[in-house]
């Protein structure tokens, strides 16, 4: 069994940063893309970024040049660094990873969800 465990969400203020990391554990073979993906209330889930094992990364234009997003391997862990944050980046963030568990499987694997809220 493979388990995400996301971190690092909460309430900040417009203009402040988060960090937020989602760790994978359990039987694993490799893991290849990870990203990031948020939901508004009210509003269908949407993604945000992902990054390849190779380290390539793409954003959505939304959060282009104010979010991060980077991966440790070796912990198998992905993370999302977001500056100067607006109050309509208010959402639940998910972690997302392509996950093999063995030389002939790859699945999809999520986060629980982190709440991520923009206030002052």
């Amino acid at each position: 069994q493979v388990q995400l465990v996301e971190s690092g969400g909460g309430l900040v203020q417009p203009g402040g940063s988060l960090r937020l990391a989602c760790a994978a554990s359990g039987t694993i073979f490799n893991v290849y893309t990870m990203g990031w993906y948020r939901q508004a209330p009210g509003k269908q889930r949407e993604w945000v970024a992902d990054i390849t094992r190779s380290t390539s990364t793409t954003y959505a234009d939304s959060v282009k040049g104010r979010f991060t997003i980077s991966r440790d391997n070796a912990k198998n862990t992905v993370y999302l660094q977001m500056n100067n944050l607006k109050p309509e980046d208010t959402a639940v963030y998910y972690c997302s990873m392509a996950i093999a568990t063995n030389i002939a499987s790859l699945t999809d694997y999520w986060g629980q969800g982190t709440q991520v809220t923009v206030s002052s």
